[in-house]
């Protein structure tokens, strides 16, 4: 993909609600894997922040992986937390650590991932609100609706 084919995934600006909000989250899946195309395992495992060595592409691609699994498997339909690295309290960050498995294999799992969110979104009304028990008092469950 090169960036002015980026344009062509661009969601329609008049549309249904559900459209315009998987469209858009469709566009940035899109862009992330792009800025994934061409590059080396050893590359995409290069820290970009010194400081941070967990802050690589495939990190990220990892993490955002794991973000889609959080908000949608887990606070909005109330699944178990225990299988998702980003609430392992004994390891800070540890949804962006990949351990060195190749990029291909972290973007299958997000591609994976990605599918399953867009069924869950789907499946559900818009007004539907979180379902995890950490998340659900009736205050907080408001915050969590599948539109969000």
């Amino acid at each position: 993909m090169r960036r002015h084919d980026i344009g062509t995934g661009t969601p329609p600006l008049q549309a249904d609600e559900r459209t315009a909000l998987i469209g858009w989250l469709d566009l940035q899946r899109q862009i992330l894997r792009w800025k994934c195309e061409g590059l080396s395992d050893e590359d995409a495992h290069r820290s970009v922040i010194p400081t941070s060595p967990a802050m690589t592409m495939a990190g990220l691609i990892s993490h955002m992986r794991w973000t889609e699994h959080t908000w949608l498997e887990v606070v909005f339909l109330g699944g178990d937390k225990k299988q998702n690295p980003a609430f392992d309290e004994s390891s800070e960050d540890a949804d962006w650590h990949t351990d060195g498995r190749p990029l291909t294999e972290l973007l299958a799992e997000y591609e994976a991932q990605c599918a399953r969110s867009n069924e869950i979104v789907a499946a559900a009304s818009l007004d539907d609100v979180g379902r995890h028990p950490d998340f659900g008092s009736v205050k907080r469950a408001a915050l969590f609706r599948s539109r969000w």
